[in-house]
């Protein structure tokens, strides 16, 4: 297994198939942006696949294919086969904003993918449509829908609060998860970019008080995936609230993942610059066993923790150059 410095088990990967999304989310992307990775600089299908075969060879029992948006990404179902066929992978999981899912539905849960995480942060049009930049709702429930039709379970909403923008929604979110069967993970934004750190704030502690006296929630034991929700359920189990709270409790002792950008760069933390570069590597014709040391490498170099509340300003990136 992969430990890095701090005694920390690295056995989760989030991989970025491409930095470019169709949504302008206002925490995420600003409007307007157009300097994104050249199509060459990304990693081809039998890059990522042998990236990926190494860190399950290292003990890696978790991938998550992210963005942007990665059902921009061409081919993408078949990518996933390829990985899901990959002997010691245990989970391939999905994150989407659904505006692509009903067309690609089918394939991937055909071609391994597990799991869905799909980004909802509000259920009203005008709001959504304040928050991505288009009038995306209509195709995102038909994305919910397909993605129900074919067999995902669970599919979990991810839903971005923030103060003044979709809080009042929190509540209506929750009953919409619960008649609907899905799993609602609320996530407080972070500041990353110019957008992030313009992003509403909100804390998630007073917020999950309340729904827990509205809901009548318990502490759930099953963590419903490798990522930091710390989980609660209703006492008949028909619904379970994740709480991603990187800001107000952050979660970094516990920390399993990195992330792998469209261009081949592992980058450590969300909220540090350390980083290393395999795609050079890789292109240079490096052999398997180096490219494993390549990564052990790489994880001496993650941090300790992030520095959000301390320098809310430090890191200029955004949210989709490092993938989600």
């Amino acid at each position: 297994m992969l430990t890095d410095r701090f005694g920390r088990t690295i056995e989760y990967l989030r991989l970025s198939v491409t930095d470019r999304c169709d949504l302008r989310c206002t925490y995420c992307i600003p409007k307007g942006f157009k300097d994104f990775e050249e199509p060459e600089n990304w990693l081809t299908f039998d890059e990522i696949e042998r990236v990926v075969a190494a860190f399950v060879r290292l003990g890696t029992r978790r991938v998550r294919l992210t963005g942007g948006e990665p059902l921009l990404r061409r081919n993408l179902p078949q990518l996933a086969a390829r990985l899901s066929a990959l002997d010691g992978l245990d989970d391939l999981s999905l994150t989407t904003n659904a505006t692509q899912l009903s067309r690609h539905a089918e394939a991937l849960f055909q071609g391994g993918v597990n799991r869905l995480n799909i980004s909802l942060d509000s259920l009203k049009r005008e709001c959504m449509h304040e928050i991505t930049g288009r009038d995306s709702l209509p195709q995102i429930m038909e994305g919910l829908k397909a993605a129900k039709a074919v067999g995902f379970a669970p599919i979990k909403i991810n839903m971005v609060a923030m103060k003044d923008v979709n809080e009042s929604e929190i509540e209506s979110m929750a009953a919409f998860c619960i008649e609907q069967g899905f799993v609602l993970r609320l996530i407080e934004a972070m500041p990353m970019g110019e957008t992030g750190q313009s992003a509403h704030y909100l804390d998630l502690q007073p917020v999950l008080d309340n729904l827990r006296r509205t809901f009548d929630l318990v502490p759930q034991a099953e963590t419903l995936g490798g990522g930091p929700a710390r989980y609660w359920k209703t006492r008949d189990n028909a619904f379970s609230l994740g709480v991603i709270t990187p800001i107000s409790q952050h979660f970094c002792a516990t920390c399993n993942r990195l992330r792998l950008s469209v261009d081949g760069t592992l980058y450590m933390c969300l909220g540090q610059e350390e980083r290393f570069e395999l795609r050079p590597l890789l292109r240079a014709g490096i052999s398997d066993a180096g490219l494993e040391d390549a990564i052990r490498a790489a994880i001496e170099l993650k941090p300790e923790k992030h520095e959000f509340r301390e320098k809310p300003t430090k890191i200029l990136r955004f949210m989709s150059m490092t993938g989600g």
